[in-house]
């Protein structure tokens, strides 16, 4: 008994090696995963009585935007998102970032490229797709 038992005890150990050996791809993944999660920064439009949302990737410069939109006759609303249009599409690879202007009233944010210091304004255009200005310095 007491062989079987150290034998039993050896399989376990391997069992658990195995185990962790196969859990180690999947783990790695999962880091993978929230290091692609953390592409992406979010930012709301300075504008104080608009619910709108800005998302953007930080390594294409694509931005798009959602908002909380109200459904008739239901007790919940529906979000509304904008996909990106003329400007705010995937661009070179580099580090984009979103700021907000401080005026109360303004819809739109900048998206700046941090490695060349270059700026757009991206903003919805008639509630239809989200669009950038061409990118200055």
């Amino acid at each position: 008994m007491r062989g079987t038992r150290h034998f039993l005890i050896g399989r376990l150990a391997v069992f658990t090696a195995g185990a962790l050996v196969l859990a180690g791809p999947f783990v790695a993944g999962r880091g993978a995963s929230a290091a692609a999660a953390a592409n992406y920064e979010f930012l709301a439009a300075p504008q104080t009585d608009l619910n709108r949302v800005f998302r953007l990737d930080r390594s294409n410069g694509e931005v798009g935007a959602c908002q909380y939109g109200l459904k008739e006759g239901a007790a919940i609303g529906v979000t509304l998102c904008y996909p990106p249009g003329e400007g705010a599409r995937a661009g070179a690879f580099s580090e984009y970032a979103l700021v907000a202007s401080r005026h109360t009233g303004e819809g739109g944010v900048f998206r700046v490229d941090l490695r060349s210091g270059m700026m757009s304004i991206c903003f919805v255009l008639n509630e239809t797709s989200v669009v950038c200005t061409p990118p200055a310095k």
